[in-house]
């Protein structure tokens, strides 16, 4: 069998549609999904691009078209509770975590995909997981002390820095292993209700699958040295601080649908 007949055809990707930069995602997809399609006319390739569909998500309905998943920045706390009051919170878990189905989570989106979160409201909140990591939400402080700054992305190949918007954004403060114990502030959901199978099976994900750092920022003057955590991938879940659809540069967009085409292969 050859690499295109195992390339789909059609890709439905969804944004949840709870808050945050919902139309600007679509916009750069659908850029992004040009790009894709005049790269691969002008190139001799043995596959062929998918003709992909991009639709808001905020419905159970809608999440089980998708074959893959943006989910915004926003307030994640709030995006919790919403989730949970339109019966979504559930499925989400099930769409990243049981499923394995190609999820990206932007800021607050990133909460949203840890295992653990500190610097929560108090009583804590509910998180989807898939990636085992604990986040510091806020790191750069308030609204008001939200910035640009220049990122050096190696997996995009190139050498022009990335223009990283951070606003309220979270940082990975820990990889988290198999000892590693959750602050008690948060809920990922990831054995309650769950049997020994699927939690034997969450642990050989973590064995098999290791979360990969992709990109980080200097920390900020007068919190240590070195360099915070800023997008970091685990299998089919990828996850960024900062907010790459407030920008005009499509390069994120294209590099994370062709790793959905190559996960649905």
């Amino acid at each position: 069998m050859t690499v295109d007949a195992l390339t789909p055809k059609q890709i439905t990707v969804g944004v949840l549609a709870l808050q945050g930069g919902v139309i600007e995602h679509i916009s750069l997809l659908q850029k992004a999904a040009a790009q894709l399609s005049s790269q691969q006319s002008t190139e001799s390739s043995s596959t062929s691009t998918p003709q992909f569909t991009f639709i808001q998500v905020r419905t159970t309905a809608q999440l089980s078209q998708c074959d893959a998943l943006i989910i915004p920045g926003g307030e994640s706390t709030t995006m919790a509770i919403v989730a949970r009051r339109l019966g979504l919170l559930d499925p989400l878990r099930e769409f990243v975590k049981v499923q394995h189905k190609p999820t990206w989570g932007t800021c607050a989106g990133l909460v949203m995909l840890a295992s653990a979160a500190s610097a929560t409201k108090q009583g804590g909140q509910e998180l989807i997981g898939g990636l085992d990591v604990k986040v510091l939400r806020n790191r750069y402080g308030t609204q008001i002390q939200s910035f640009v700054g220049d990122l050096r992305l190696p997996f995009l190949e190139e050498e022009k820095p990335f223009r990283g918007v951070f606003i309220r954004a979270p940082v990975v403060e820990e990889i988290m292993t198999s000892g590693s114990s959750a602050s008690g502030n948060t809920q990922d959901g990831s054995e309650a209700g769950q049997g020994g199978d699927e939690i034997a099976k969450l642990k050989e994900r973590q064995r098999t699958e290791k979360v990969e750092v992709l990109g980080t920022y200097p920390k900020p003057q007068g919190t240590g040295e070195g360099e915070d955590i800023v997008a970091v991938r685990q299998g089919n879940v990828f996850g960024t601080s900062f907010h790459p659809e407030l920008t005009d540069d499509v390069r994120i967009h294209v590099w994370w649908l062709k790793q959905v085409v190559e996960r649905l292969r």
